[in-house]
């Protein structure tokens, strides 16, 4: 069985018939001649015969050269089909990041919004965390990525902020005395990790994180099960079998940022910006706000 058949040597080949010879054929390919001589005799070692023949001053097909010029025609016909359809098919597709503690708390609302501001693209998500996410959108891996964040040099624009809070199972009561005060959060980095031990060492507070994992759902479960109290942002909803606690230091907010693939369509990213700005002006504005600042003592991602 001969190996495969290379699509540019495929490609030389019928230009040489749809050109009428080697030198138009390369002038149309934009290659040397020699390259598209070089493209046929390698044709000619893997199918192990004369594709093209010398007739006085002109050539011409060999009959094994007449039968691969109708193959190379439909190799390359469905090929080029496919990569069109493959290219539509991307064109057609919004991929958007966000990361996991934004999502619990805005893509719920935000998702008929975004849906409505790409009629005619399919809307596809990944979860991850804010700095996975950020990497993403550099690589061009996704094409917009809505990010939380407490760090006033995160990338793209701010649409809009979330006050953090701090959430605990309904029976958790703060420890007594001088124990120390146990926290259930990210593993780092995790700026809001950072957050709730800044201020709870401002208030006097000696802290321990006893739980820690890497998702929003393993947070949140170490919490429910009464291990210690965590910091999450609050966009108004309840969390299920979680309590929201005002009787401890204030966290202030963090931001949403939505930023955006290099190269994408201008358009794509301004509907994507008016969806997001649109679902945190419907909020209620004591629950979110889009402030001068950022909180307070910035460090690290959102989680």
């Amino acid at each position: 069985m001969a190996d495969s058949l290379d699509l540019v040597q495929l490609r030389s080949f019928v230009a040489i018939a749809d050109c009428g010879g080697f030198g138009r054929a390369a002038a149309a390919l934009h290659l040397s001649q020699s390259t598209v001589s070089q493209h046929v005799r390698l044709l000619e070692k893997r199918l192990h015969t004369d594709l093209v023949t010398r007739d006085g001053r002109r050539s011409r097909f060999t009959d094994a050269g007449e039968r691969l010029l109708v193959e190379a025609r439909r190799i390359l016909s469905v090929h080029d089909q496919a990569l069109a359809r493959l290219d539509a098919a991307s064109q057609s597709r919004v991929v958007i990041g966000s990361a996991e503690t934004a999502a619990d708390q805005v893509l719920p609302g935000v998702l008929a919004s975004l849906r409505a501001a790409f009629p005619h693209h399919e809307v596809q998500f990944q979860i991850d965390r804010s700095t996975r996410m950020t990497e993403a959108v550099a690589q061009g891996a996704i094409d917009l990525a809505v990010i939380l964040s407490t760090t006033p040099d995160t990338p793209g624009r701010r649409v809009g902020s979330l006050p953090l809070a701090w959430y605990a199972a309904p029976d958790w009561q703060p420890p007594s005395g001088a124990d120390s005060w146990p926290l259930v959060a990210y593993v780092e980095p995790c700026g809001m990790r950072q957050r709730a031990l800044h201020e709870l060492a401002e208030a006097g507070h000696t802290v321990s994180v006893v739980a820690e994992s890497t998702s929003l759902e393993g947070v949140m479960g170490a919490a429910r099960a009464g291990l210690g109290v965590a910091v999450l942002p609050s966009a108004g909803r309840e969390l299920p079998g979680l309590v929201a606690r005002d009787d401890l230091p204030g966290l202030g907010l963090a931001a949403v940022h939505l930023t955006a693939r290099r190269g994408l369509d201008i358009d794509l990213e301004a509907a994507a910006l008016a969806a997001m700005e649109r679902f945190f002006a419907e909020l209620a504005p004591a629950r979110v706000a889009v402030p001068d600042e950022v909180g307070r003592r910035p460090t690290g991602d959102g989680g």
